[in-house]
């Protein structure tokens, strides 16, 4: 199960937002985005510590007003993440969020306004070593290209994000990442491929308005995992009309399933049938929510029976094998000990053998890296 992603991931150029490397050789960043109200210092604030703990690198806040950019100053001293303060239309509110400590502005440079005010951003943001986000929506594009292809199509997001391009280009600015997102998964993956043959800048992923938190999964699983697989994508968000902590929880899944990153545990775990020696799923279930604070890379297999159960248990850092009396426990590929079949005390002694497993290894990763 330990092998390195085949994926060869596109040449782009790096920028840092915040402490945060986008592109590059950077690993690929989990972003979220707030839905409280930002001027909700307290809701704000405790939102995105909740973000950052389910393992976020990025948290974008909407800040639509002075008022909100006056509260986005006080949520930045509160936290340690980088911030992303999303801005339409009102240039003076990308220069207030600029002199508050933003680390990254959302906005698009066609509707500011007036080139004067353009440039005014454009000149604080590279005064401050800021990045802008081009972000191109399917939803929101230009009228005249509205009107020039009469419906939202790949051709037109692209078109879309070429001209916003062009006007950083034209004021020497080259610190900044490019989005251009939809919510039908074609024109979405379609953009991003053509897109990405144009410019050499970080691209930010994410299927917009993708839905609940189950069919948002899905069509952000089937349409970022496309592009992941082609090497297209420096940073992504999951865009899940839920929890943003679920955004986040589902990003790792799916850069965890790609080989890409590793955090936490991988779990391996087959569906469950009549030949299962245990509750399967149910063991899974306490499993998943009791385990969300290990942080350290693992694969813990959890199979109910002895057809498929030895050979995945070997693979995984921790494997329980479904018997006849007793489940089989693998540590390392190597049988350690048998558990007895009942649910409660299994998923007990699994945890405990869990934890364990992990503080090893992250105690042993720490030994590497003290020798390196």
């Amino acid at each position: 199960m330990h092998f390195e992603s085949p994926i060869k991931r596109r040449k782009s150029r790096q920028i840092m937002v915040g402490n945060v490397p986008v592109g590059g050789d950077a690993p690929i960043s989990v972003q979220s985005m707030t839905n409280t109200e930002t001027t909700d210092v307290e809701a704000t604030v405790d939102q995105i510590q909740r973000i950052q703990n389910a393992g976020a690198d990025i948290v974008r806040v909407s800040v639509p007003s002075m008022d909100a950019a006056e509260a986005f100053g006080e949520i930045r001293k509160r936290v340690d993440i980088p911030l992303v303060a999303d801005i339409h239309f009102d240039y003076r509110i990308a220069l207030r969020v600029a002199d508050l400590g933003v680390d990254c502005l959302r906005i698009n440079p066609g509707n500011i306004g007036r080139e004067k005010r353009i440039r005014a951003v454009v000149d604080k943001a590279r005064d401050m070593n800021i990045p802008i986000r081009i972000g191109v929506n399917a939803g929101s594009l230009e009228k005249d290209i509205q009107k020039k292809y009469g419906e939202p199509t790949p051709e037109a997001l692209v078109e879309s994000a070429l001209r916003h391009v062009e006007i950083l280009d034209g004021l020497d600015f080259q610190n900044f990442k490019v989005s251009v997102k939809a919510s039908d998964v074609f024109m979405a993956v379609e953009a991003y491929r053509g897109l990405a043959r144009q410019i050499e800048q970080p691209l930010h992923l994410g299927i917009t308005e993708a839905g609940g938190l189950r069919s948002g999964t899905v069509k952000s699983a089937v349409g970022l995992g496309a592009l992941l697989m082609d090497g297209i994508g420096d940073t992504l968000r999951i865009s899940l009309a839920a929890d943003p902590v679920e955004e986040v929880k589902v990003g790792w899944d799916l850069l965890k399933s790609l080989k890409l990153r590793s955090k936490g545990i991988n779990f391996i775990a087959c569906p469950s049938c009549s030949r299962q020696n245990f509750d399967v799923i149910k063991t899974m279930n306490e499993l998943e929510v009791r385990l969300e604070d290990i942080t350290t890379p693992m694969d813990v297999a959890v199979i109910g029976c002895v057809v498929n159960g030895p050979g995945e248990a070997k693979e995984a850092d921790i494997g329980l094998a479904g018997g006849t009396p007793n489940n089989l426990i693998y540590v390392d590929g190597e049988p350690n000990q048998k558990l007895k079949q009942d649910s409660d005390s299994l998923i007990d002694d699994l945890e405990r053998l869990i934890r364990k497993k992990a503080a090893d290894k992250a105690e042993a990763d720490k030994d590497i890296i003290a020798k390196a």
